[in-house]
């Protein structure tokens, strides 16, 4: 059999979309590995804002899902005292300029204050 005949073993899909998506669910586990979280105190949260999110449209499993998946833990975060909504919200302004300056193709990088 020749190498054009050799079958190629497909690639599984990835579990994330985004590296983000990836990101900010490892975040999640650790504040519930290290006690910070109990898991369901995060389905409870995240349960009732994907029933917010879901009446208004279908909710893909990707970027919709996980921008809920975000929008839940920001709200936890600032809930608990955690980090301060100003501060959140500072940060994601910070991320958007980033992302809007940085060309087509190239890593997004927050620069340091």
């Amino acid at each position: 059999m020749s190498t054009i005949d050799t079958p190629v073993a497909e690639r599984p899909e990835p579990a994330f979309e985004q590296p983000w998506h990836a990101q900010v669910f490892a975040l999640t586990v650790h504040l519930n590995e290290s006690g910070a979280l109990s898991w369901g105190d995060w389905v409870m949260r995240f349960s009732a804002s994907l029933r917010r999110h879901g009446l208004e449209r279908d909710l893909n499993g990707g970027e919709d899902y996980f921008a809920v998946w975000l929008e839940t833990l920001e709200m936890f975060l600032a809930e608990t005292g955690r980090v301060a909504p100003a501060d959140a919200e500072g940060m994601r302004a910070r991320w958007e300029a980033a992302y809007l300056s940085t060309p087509h193709g190239m890593p997004v990088e927050l620069p340091a204050d």
